[in-house]
């Protein structure tokens, strides 16, 4: 497919990065200077208008600001073309659901991109319970974080009128997204704290969650921007095993995956443990998912709905966790 990227950032250029022979058609930002950077890194790419680009494009790949993300989409949607919508793919519940009302309307194919789905560890995870080995499952247990930089209280992230929030829906959507697609079920309750605990902004800081699904699992999670040391921790426990998922690569620490398999006697589990040295290749996996999402699979990659669901949490406890 020809691709437009809009939003030439540090995601967008993951995005550029992890097309796998694609043809990289075009991009676009409102710094002129970042859209002249990311082209000049490929050739035959081109700095676009935003009208041209979706001329120009099969595919459009939205990674702007989160105030960005709908309009942008609905304007690729519009106009017939597929998209990947980076998370959380808008500020609220009600700003996504237009968006996807068109998509239905003009059959394209939309994912957002919750590529966490895609990391190898992750994906184990998912294997191992699908095998059945584990057993039902009975809760979730998941902190996810960073501590921030010198000035992140002046960045877009800390204005709400562009975010939308702060770090329950920069980082916690992942979280949230997490524990649906493992879990498998809605979430019927939503309970915790909303709080900002140390940076000077008008958005929340930590974001500590309990939800409940329909079916009565549990998912505690704990996301912060005051983790000192990054931290990406997510255990499910079920009733014959626990796998514990813990780093992302890089300041996270090596990726892997715990699998504690309890033994008929009880005691001390029997116990694999899969490392994943080697670079980030969620993106490239997660690229490969969309493509095959046009084409007509459903893949694993996250959909409009589970976004919507994962809005709808996230506006249940800003509305009733502060």
């Amino acid at each position: 497919m020809r691709v437009g990227i809009v939003g030439c950032g540090l995601i967008g250029n993951k995005r550029a990065a992890a097309l796998e022979g694609h043809v990289l058609a075009a991009v676009c930002d409102r710094d002129p200077s970042r859209a002249q950077s990311l082209a000049s890194k490929i050739t035959g790419v081109s700095v676009a208008t935003l009208d041209d680009l979706i001329t120009k494009s099969e595919a459009i790949i939205v990674a702007t600001t989160n105030d960005q993300l709908v309009p942008v989409a609905m304007r690729a949607v519009d106009a017939g073309k597929h998209v990947l919508v980076e998370k959380p793919a808008a500020r609220s519940l009600a700003e996504l659901e237009p968006l996807a009302g068109l998509a239905e309307k003009r059959g394209v194919t939309v994912r957002v991109g919750y590529n966490h789905r895609f990391h190898p560890a992750a994906r184990k995870a998912r294997e191992i319970l699908d095998a059945g080995g584990c057993g039902p499952l009975m809760f979730v247990r998941a902190r996810y974080g960073h501590g921030g930089r010198k000035g992140y209280e002046r960045e877009w992230r800390a204005d709400p009128a562009i975010s939308g929030g702060g770090e329950l829906i920069d980082q916690g959507v992942h979280l949230i997204d997490l524990a649906r697609w493992y879990l498998g079920d809605e979430v019927a309750d939503v309970r915790g704290r909303v709080v900002t605990a140390y940076w000077p902004t008008k958005v929340d800081d930590n974001a500590f969650l309990t939800l409940t699904t329909r079916k009565g699992t549990i998912a505690h999670l704990h996301a912060s921007c005051t983790e000192w040391k990054n931290l990406f921790s997510f255990e499910i426990y079920a009733r014959d095993a626990k796998l514990h998922l813990e780093g992302l690569g890089g300041s996270y620490g090596v990726e892997r995956l715990s699998h504690y398999q309890m033994r008929p006697e009880m005691g001390p589990p029997e116990t694999v443990i899969h490392e994943y040295p080697l670079p980030d290749t969620s993106w490239a996996l997660e690229w490969r998912d969309f493509v095959t999402a046009v084409a007509g699979s459903n893949g694993i990659g996250a959909t409009l709905q589970d976004a919507l669901a994962t809005l709808r949490v996230v506006g249940e406890a800003y509305d009733r966790c502060r």
